[in-house]
């Protein structure tokens, strides 16, 4: 039905340590996450997009697509060639990752059936590309992070054109971000800016508690620029876009050289320049820098800790972590599960108990109705400028394989506009400290209709994870937008 404006008394409820955290406009996370190994990281490096033109040499091994070809026991960053071999043989020492690189010549896929298509990995890095991707290939590139994958951009300076095809680093990513066919509206919450910024060590932020900065590879407390850029935060759409090490004399939103976001379940890292990844070796006749190196910084350890996040170690970096482990060491895990339901008071029956709410939001008034029983979930719908929330916390066990997310919504508006979202319902997945793990769906006014719909979601990457969840409703000032939530559920098994 079509909903006038509201009238209730507010009464406030208590929030159970969340924020009102908002993540810019995000599509339904689909059913096909990537696999997530319980011990071992599975790492794609990019090679088929002009990663060694020029002087570039931005491959982890010259045996490719398997590293190990060159060296099944690699001890230096020379038993691998490449000027990315010390990242690489970094990783390998340590025994929990499975190393590929995509080979010059193919395309990135998903969903397909090559070895190196991105359903077999847990995360993809990009390396200063230097051709564009093709639609599909931007379409795969998303989709694999929607769906849980974590993806690492690393730029150069604008101008770095090392094979002279009109396309640099700058233009490829936020091409990638702007153009991709999934979600063309800043899906990571922010772009790259068009500088060239010729040397600099620019600081990390203080923030002990973030798993990049202080992860398992060491502490991060500065980077390099040896002709790099930035990039320009814009939480207002993804709030969990957040800068870690910035350029001096810069921070908030503008002037971020290393930044982590989320997408759907997904993780992403950016960094502005690709010097601080080269080891200095690499093919005989480029000309190399060796900032993995470099005393003045600690490049290794920023590389390093982002791998591991994005792969699904470690815990939520500040703004953001995506799904594909959150705090744990990816999805699945072990122990047991029992099958069941888990969220509790799931059709809001028990009236206002268990769930977290804001106002009046669990109520059997007349205004709306259930989709089954009396009690329903109802955010904003007052047509003046409101934030509504609904949240429960939940703990998926470690040994469930299988978590769905499910609940029905009715949206019913005032608005008019068929192409504006002007209120919005978010659907998120957060940790106990509030931080966003992931987006999972961004309905608006242009979802109106009569009835419920069932809505539901794949969130067994968060296996052996403490999680809340929480509906977000975001009204403007003019005309009401009431959400309508009812039948919940967490079956796992």
């Amino acid at each position: 039905m079509l909903g006038s404006k509201r009238s209730r008394r507010r009464v406030t409820t208590a929030l159970a340590g969340l924020g009102l955290l908002l993540t810019g406009a995000a599509v339904q996370v689909g059913a096909s996450a990537p696999a997530q190994a319980a011990t071992t990281h599975r790492v794609l490096f990019d090679n088929a997009h002009a990663e060694t033109a020029g002087n570039a040499d931005w491959v982890i091994s010259t045996s490719q697509p398997d590293p190990l070809g060159q060296n099944a026991n690699p001890q230096s960053e020379t038993d691998w060639t490449g000027a990315l071999s010390s990242w690489g043989v970094a990783l390998q020492k340590t025994g929990d990752y499975s190393l590929k690189t995509l080979p010059s010549g193919q395309s990135l896929t998903y969903g397909g059936s090559s070895a190196q298509d991105l359903s077999n990995f847990d995360t993809l890095v990009l390396p200063e590309p230097n051709t564009l991707f093709t639609s599909a290939e931007k379409t795969a590139i998303m989709n694999f992070v929607k769906n849980g994958g974590g993806l690492f951009m690393i730029s150069d300076h604008t101008g770095a054109d090392r094979n002279n095809d009109g396309s640099d680093a700058v233009k490829i990513l936020n091409d990638l971000m702007t153009n991709n066919g999934v979600d063309n509206t800043d899906p990571f919450g922010f772009s790259i800016d068009s500088l060239d910024i010729s040397s600099g060590y620019p600081a990390a932020i203080s923030d002990s508690s973030d798993p990049v900065l202080n992860g398992s590879f060491g502490k991060v407390t500065k980077s390099l620029f040896a002709d790099g850029t930035t990039a320009t935060l814009k939480p207002a759409d993804n709030s969990a876009v957040k800068g870690l090490v910035y350029r001096s004399g810069y921070s908030g939103n503008t002037g971020a050289f290393f930044l982590t976001s989320t997408f759907g379940s997904g993780r992403v890292a950016f960094w502005g320049d690709s010097s601080p990844i080269d080891d200095g070796t690499g093919s005989p006749g480029n000309t190399l820098y060796d900032g993995w190196n470099d005393t003045g910084a600690t490049n290794a350890a920023l590389a390093l800790n982002a791998t591991a996040w994005l792969a699904g170690d470690g815990g939520t970096s500040g703004g953001g972590g995506g799904g594909t482990g959150g705090g744990g060491t990816g999805g699945g895990g072990t122990g047991t599960c029992a099958a069941g339901q888990l969220l509790g008071n799931n059709g809001f029956e028990s009236g206002n108990t268990t769930w977290s709410a804001s106002g009046k939001v669990i109520t059997n008034a007349a205004g709306e109705s259930a989709h089954s029983g009396s009690y329903y979930a109802w955010l904003d719908g007052y047509g003046t400028a409101t934030t509504d929330t609904l949240s429960q916390s939940v703990a998926v066990p470690a040994g469930c394989t299988s978590a769905k997310l499910s609940f029905y919504l009715h949206v019913d508006t005032a608005e008019t506009s068929t192409t504006t979202a002007y209120d919005t319902l978010k659907v998120q997945v957060l940790n106990g400290s509030g931080t966003v793990l992931g987006t999972l769906a961004t309905y608006s006014n242009l979802n109106a209709g009569s009835g419920y719909t069932q809505r539901s979601f794949d969130l067994s990457s968060y296996a052996g994870q403490n999680i809340t969840l929480q509906f977000t409703g975001t009204e403007g000032s003019k005309y009401q937008t009431s959400f309508v939530v009812d039948d919940t559920a967490l079956n796992v098994s």
